[in-house]
């Protein structure tokens, strides 16, 4: 009877070890595809933050008087992490109040990526985007504000985050601005 019951547990535990097997993998899958998604979504908020801060420093320096050609080179060659003279673009846009009418009186633009600013293009032309209101209310008559724009093409940096950014739906190409 003893042996018996050995053999017993014998297959028990033979049918078991398959079963883990296969949750292992389903698991190992799981966990990777997660993994592979937090790398990738993790470097699209770093690349935001990273382009959050360039902007700023971009409107700030053309605040400060320099050319709106010189600050947009400026953006492009700091020590960013990210290549924006290969894959991304600075849009450097001065805005002036006319009459409570906002009109483009500068706009430099360098790097490789094929965008156009959110505001228009063409000195002299009207905005065609909204500036925010805290922009517009404190922008008196004859004042003029810096607007600077940064597009980025973002590739997953993962195989399976390549798989998986229709899933997490990270944008292809990221952009952020600052108004000075």
């Amino acid at each position: 009877m003893q042996q018996f019951h050995r053999s017993g547990r014998a297959r028990f535990m033979a049918r078991e070890s398959g079963q883990a097997s296969v949750e292992l993998a389903f698991t190992v899958v799981l966990l990777l595809v997660l993994m592979c998604g937090a790398i990738d979504f993790g470097r699209a908020l770093n690349d935001l933050q990273t382009m959050a801060d360039l902007t700023r420093q971009g409107s700030n320096v053309a605040s400060r008087g320099t050319t709106l050609p010189e600050a947009a080179a400026a953006v492009i060659s700091g020590e960013s992490g990210l290549d924006l003279a290969n894959h991304g673009v600075v849009i450097i846009t001065s805005v002036t109040n006319n009459s409570s009418v906002f009109t483009i009186s500068g706009q430099a633009s360098q790097g490789l990526l094929a965008q156009s600013s959110k505001l228009g293009t063409g000195v002299g032309t009207n905005v065609t985007n909204t500036l925010p209101a805290a922009a517009e209310s404190s922008l008196q008559n004859g004042q003029t504000i810096f607007v600077t724009e940064i597009f980025y093409a973002f590739t997953p940096l993962t195989p399976i985050g390549t798989l998986t950014n229709n899933a997490i739906n990270l944008p292809s190409t990221l952009y952020n601005s600052a108004y000075f």
